[in-house]
C-alpha cells in the first residue's frame, strides 16, 4: 500500500474554510470535513484539467457513471445501473429536491433523532410535519433503533422516512437485521425512504455498510439513496453528489422537479469524482486505518479519565465522536462551555434534536497532533487549569 502522510498539519486559516473561519487561538473540531489533503491522484487530475486552460460549458463524462457503478459494487456489494444515477451538487440538495417531488405540504416525515439538523430543516422548508422517533441508547452507551417509537411516530400523514446510515452524529452503522426492520416498517406504512449514505465509505473494520436499497427489489423500489465522494475524499467544496433511484416512476418525478434548477455538476467536481472512484481506493484504505487509530486514541483517552465524567460509545463509522457530557458540570450546554473555557469548537448536541441535549459532536478527522491538542485543551479546562 502506498504511504500517505496523514500526520501532516495543513494550515487552513485564510483559505475561506467554513470550519476554520475562527480567529487565532480557536481550535475548530466541528463541521464534518477532514483536515487532510485530498488524494494526490485527485489533485493531479484537477491540476491537469486546469492546465488545459479552458473552463467553458461542459457535458457529463461518458465514463463517469461506469466509475460510480464499479465503486458501489466493489465497496458495498450493490449492483446498480447507470441510468439509476442522478448527478447532484450536494446530498442535502438532493434530499430536499426529492422530498418536495415525492411529498406535499402537510405530509409527515419520519426521522430519528439525534440526527443531522438539515433533516429537520428539510421538513420545515417543505412545510412537512416532523415525526420524530428518537433512537434508543443502551446501557453500554450505544445507540440503536427504538421500534416502539417508530410505530408511535408514524400515522396516516406519514409519507417519507429519512434514514441516515452511517448515522450522524452517533456513528452507528446499522446491521442488516436493523435495516430489514426499517424496510418492513417502511413497507407497512407505505413510506418512501430517502437514505443519506454519504458516510458509507467511512466504516471501520468491525462493521460493514449495507445500502438499504440493496436488501431486495421491493425496498429498492421505494428508496432514493444519496451518496457522494465528498466526505470520503475530503472534496465537499467541489459540490459533487448522486442520487440512486431504481424505481423509474420515482426517478422521473425527481428528475422533473429538478428541470431548470439542478445543473450538471461542475467540471472540476466531475473530474474529482471519477478519479476518486477509479484511483482512490488505496488512499481510502490508508485513511480508514488512520481514522480508526484516532477513534481508538480518543476512546482510550476517555477510558483513562482525561475528560472526567465524559462517556463515549465506539462509533462504527464516520470520523465523528458523540461525547456524553451529561454527568459533568457542563451538561447544560457543553459545546458553549468548551468554546468559552477550552477554545475548541464542537457541535452542540441539541443541534441534532432534543435527544442530543447534553452531548457534543467532535470531529476526529484530523492529524493526531490536532486531536491530542483538542483533548488536552478540554481536559485542562474541565480541571480548571
Amino acid at each position: 500500500m502506498p504511504e500517505y502522510n496523514f500526520d501532516h498539519v495543513i494550515d487552513r486559516r485564510h483559505s475561506d474554510s467554513e470550519k476554520w473561519h475562527y480567529t487565532e487561538g480557536i481550535l475548530p473540531m466541528w463541521v464534518a470535513d477532514m483536515d487532510f489533503s485530498a488524494p494526490p491522484q485527485v489533485l493531479e487530475a484537477i491540476h491537469h484539467r486546469v492546465d488545459h486552460g479552458v473552463m467553458g460549458y461542459h457535458h457529463e463524462s461518458s465514463t463517469l457513471r461506469e466509475a460510480v457503478v464499479h465503486w458501489v459494487a466493489q465497496r458495498y456489494g450493490w449492483e446498480i445501473k447507470p441510468d439509476w444515477i442522478m448527478l447532484l451538487p450536494d446530498v442535502m440538495v438532493g434530499m430536499n429536491l426529492a422530498a418536495r417531488a415525492l411529498a406535499k405540504p402537510g405530509d409527515g416525515v419520519v426521522l430519528q433523532s439525534p440526527v443531522y439538523r438539515p433533516f429537520f430543516r428539510l421538513a420545515w422548508y417543505g412545510d412537512f410535519v416532523v415525526q420524530d422517533a428518537p433512537l434508543a441508547q443502551g446501557e453500554d452507551g450505544r445507540w440503536g433503533l427504538d421500534m416502539a417509537a417508530l410505530e408511535e411516530a408514524a400515522d396516516a400523514r406519514s409519507k417519507l422516512f429519512l434514514l441516515c446510515n452511517p448515522q450522524n452524529p452517533t456513528g452507528r452503522v446499522f446491521t442488516k437485521d436493523e435495516l430489514a426492520f426499517l424496510a418492513d416498517f417502511a413497507e407497512r406504512h407505505d413510506l418512501i425512504i430517502l437514505s443519506d449514505e454519504i458516510h458509507g465509505d467511512l466504516v471501520y473494520s468491525e462493521s460493514h455498510h449495507t445500502p438499504i436499497a440493496s436488501l431486495d427489489p421491493a425496498i429498492a423500489a421505494r428508496t432514493v439513496t444519496f451518496i457522494a465522494p465528498s466526505k470520503t475524499f475530503n472534496i465537499a467544496g467541489l459540490k459533487t453528489a448522486m442520487g440512486v433511484i431504481p424505481n423509474p416512476e420515482l426517478r422521473e418525478r425527481v428528475r422533473k422537479a429538478a428541470r431548470g434548477i439542478i445543473p450538471v455538476i461542475n467540471v472540476l467536481g466531475m473530474v474529482a469524482l471519477e478519479t476518486a472512484y477509479r484511483e482512490g481506493g488505496p488512499w481510502l484504505d490508508a485513511l480508514l486505518g488512520y481514522l480508526q487509530a484516532n477513534r481508538d486514541y480518543l476512546l482510550d483517552a476517555i477510558a483513562a479519565g482525561r475528560l472526567p465524567g465524559v462517556r463515549m460509545a465506539r462509533p462504527d463509522g464516520t470520523f465523528l465522536a458523540w461525547l456524553d457530557f451529561r454527568n459533568t458540570p457542563w451538561a447544560d450546554a457543553p459545546a458553549k462551555h468548551i468554546l468559552e473555557k477550552a477554545k475548541v469548537v464542537v457541535n452542540e448536541g441539541a443541534w441534532f434534536g432534543e435527544t442530543g441535549r447534553g452531548f457534543v459532536r467532535l470531529n476526529f478527522g484530523c492529524p493526531r497532533a490536532t486531536l491530542d491538542e483538542g483533548i488536552e485543551r478540554i481536559a485542562r479546562a474541565m480541571k480548571g487549569d
